[in-house]
């Protein structure tokens, strides 16, 4: 089975729960190897997150729901890849620096 390996989500979420939670509570799912949760902006109740999940066969919808269990709103999928390997992305002169 190969469906989706990575998913990159930005998400808003409360500062409870902690991202340490977080992540344990994602890689409780089936098939998920790693979660990478990285901080890049924090305000007075909320924190804004990016969330890298990998693994084999990933169930979006099990994803969403365990997200917004814990308070957090999926801003946006900002990557996913899927099939027999991860392709990692590769900069062409096309990419600004």
């Amino acid at each position: 089975m190969n469906g989706i390996r990575r998913i990159v989500l930005d998400i808003l979420k409360p500062h409870e729960p902690k991202i340490t939670d977080m992540a344990l509570k994602l890689t409780s799912l089936p098939n998920i190897d790693g979660v990478n949760i990285t901080v890049y902006e924090i305000d007075k109740e909320t924190e804004n997150v990016k969330v890298t999940i990998e693994g084999n066969n990933l169930d979006f919808d099990e994803i969403q729901e365990i997200i917004e269990s814990l308070g957090g709103t999926i801003h946006s999928i900002d990557e996913v890849v899927a099939g027999k390997k991860i392709i990692e992305e590769v900069r062409t002169p096309q990419d600004r620096y």
